[in-house]
């Protein structure tokens, strides 16, 4: 069964419905439900669905339970992982949770990191440099992808 690990933007999404990717990502959240795809996301994502205002806040937290999402815990080796990122200036140091979420998914072994960031994780420069450094730290390097793209996986 595919891993995925699901950035922020993805529960953002969800209840977006006049944006794109909205339907896309109502089908994956569907395949997770019926147990086509295992989904985790991480600490690290909640806090960030914790600053978002009410009620928003609190239905992108229910999608948690809803869906039976797995939730990693803080590593360190995630912080560690994109602090090499932000010295490669793959990721600003300002946006270092974007770093974190590619390196959770790679040191948990995840097939895939689904992020609608297309401003510091889902981008060409991203994925290629992420790879590379993967392979000299040793771990799995996660595609970086669409929630289409999961779904046409499937």
């Amino acid at each position: 069964m595919l891993k995925v690990y699901l950035e922020t933007t993805i529960f953002n999404r969800f209840l977006e419905e006049s944006r794109d990717y909205n339907m896309e990502t109502r089908m994956l959240f569907d395949k997770i439900l019926q147990n086509e795809v295992e989904a985790y996301s991480s600490t690290y994502v909640i806090e960030e669905l914790d600053r978002a205002p009410e009620p928003k806040r609190s239905e992108m937290l229910n999608l948690i339970p809803k869906y039976k999402i797995t939730i990693l815990e803080i590593d360190q080796r995630a912080y560690d992982l994109s602090e090499t990122y932000i010295e490669m200036g793959i990721i600003p140091k300002k946006f270092r949770i974007d770093g974190i979420h590619i390196a959770m998914a790679a040191i948990y072994n995840m097939d895939c990191i689904v992020s609608l960031n297309f401003h510091h994780i889902n981008k060409l420069k991203t994925k290629m440099a992420a790879e590379i450094i993967h392979r000299m730290k040793g771990y799995n390097s996660p595609f970086i992808c669409t929630p289409m793209e999961v779904i046409e996986h499937e």
